[in-house]
């Protein structure tokens, strides 16, 4: 299960505007700047990390967000049903099911598939407070994408190996962040990186600032645009980018949340970091991704709500981290509770029960499925 980083390596040619797809989730939405037309409400296309074959209501007016602290902008959509189509995921919720995987899952179970290794990922989960509780920043990957297209996911992707040189960081030391993460220090350094310039590649939010107290106000410029662009043209470094514009890497913003290594039937496979994160105050996010047709700030609760009934979908890491967010009252609240969180990677695996092929992601039951081994 890829994370988001349920996103794959980069870089990624722009892809064709996206057919109809699964409208937004409850809460506020923000206009894609991709270029591309509109894509109105509609089934969700194809299968994909987090959007969803089906109904998801039609969007009310565009709002976009404001600071952390600042209510839900927009219209919540009305729940009218739109039909699923048949590239999109089982009867009743939306997991992330490829036709493929039973077969792979079988190839492998019978010793005939060699597992590719996981490329290392980290994706972010950027919150900011509202009147009903904590919004996370969500983007609907394009129903034309080779992975997981039309899924609704976070900004993320994979570390690019220029992550791992040295930048000035505030917060936890590389030795820490290497204890926290189970890794070595080059590789620690790799990930935070790889988390924070992917956050800005994908939502122009960025973790950095002119020193370890604050972080940059304003990413909207020109200058800011094409920085944004080579970074992920991969011309530039983002050590270099930092360095040239005199930035701190805030490390101590984000909070390490999860760990989910892609199953070993998957062609594409992530060992995905998921990070907590507070949007910086001053900054707001957009759909910067020539990956996404569509970007929301919704509740974890209600987008979790979205999934249960088929209309978004979502692989399991996505819905499972959805899930955990929801308990919490502010964003203060989410980060205090990353520092205790279990970092012990979840990897699903396949096995032989009764004369069925059993697939399942250790401590989360409800995405259990039995393939017939024949």
């Amino acid at each position: 299960m890829p994370s988001s980083s349920d996103h794959p390596a980069r870089p990624t040619p722009p892809d064709a505007a996206a057919s109809p797809g699964p409208a937004a989730p409850p809460g506020a939405t923000e206009p894609a700047t991709s270029p591309g037309p509109a894509v109105p409400p509609g089934p969700v296309g194809s299968p994909g990390p987090v959007g969803s074959p089906g109904p998801v209501g039609s969007p009310g007016p565009v709002g976009s967000p404001g600071p952390v602290g600042s209510a839900d902008q927009g219209a919540v959509p009305s729940d009218t049903a739109v039909p699923a189509t048949a590239s999109g995921p089982p009867a009743g919720n939306g997991q992330w099911y490829p036709a493929e995987w039973p077969e792979r899952i079988r190839a492998l179970a019978a010793g005939e598939l060699e597992p590719v290794t996981p490329r290392r990922a980290a994706t972010v989960m950027l919150l900011r407070d509202t009147a009903r509780g904590p919004a996370v920043h969500m983007l609907r990957r394009r129903a034309s994408m080779a992975f997981a297209g039309g899924a609704y996911a976070y900004p993320g992707g994979s570390v690019d190996p220029r992550d791992a040189r040295g930048t000035d960081s505030a917060g936890p030391t590389w030795t820490e962040w290497a204890e926290r993460l189970g890794t070595d220090e080059a590789t620690s350094r790799a990930i935070v990186c790889a988390a924070v310039r992917e956050t800005f590649e994908e939502s122009g939010v960025l973790l950095a600032g002119p020193d370890a107290h604050t972080v940059a106000a304003d990413t909207t410029g020109e200058d800011w645009e094409a920085d944004r662009a080579a970074l992920v043209a991969r011309d530039l470094s983002f050590a270099d980018f930092l360095d040239r514009r005199g930035l701190v890497l805030r490390g101590d913003l984000l909070g390490a949340w999860a760990r989910w290594i892609t199953p070993e039937f998957e062609t594409r496979r992530y060992d995905t970091y998921f990070f907590a994160a507070a949007l910086p105050e001053g900054q707001r996010t957009r759909n910067a991704s020539t990956e996404a047709d569509r970007t929301v700030w919704v509740r974890p609760e209600e987008a979790a709500a979205g999934y249960d009934k088929g209309e978004l979908l979502m692989m399991p890491p996505t819905i499972a981290t959805l899930r955990q967010l929801a308990p919490y009252g502010s964003v203060a609240d989410v980060l205090a509770g990353a520092a205790e969180r279990d970092l012990t990677p979840v990897l699903a695996r396949a096995r032989l029960v009764d004369g069925e092929i059993v697939l399942s992601w250790p401590g989360h039951d409800e995405f259990t499925k039995r393939i017939d081994p024949a």
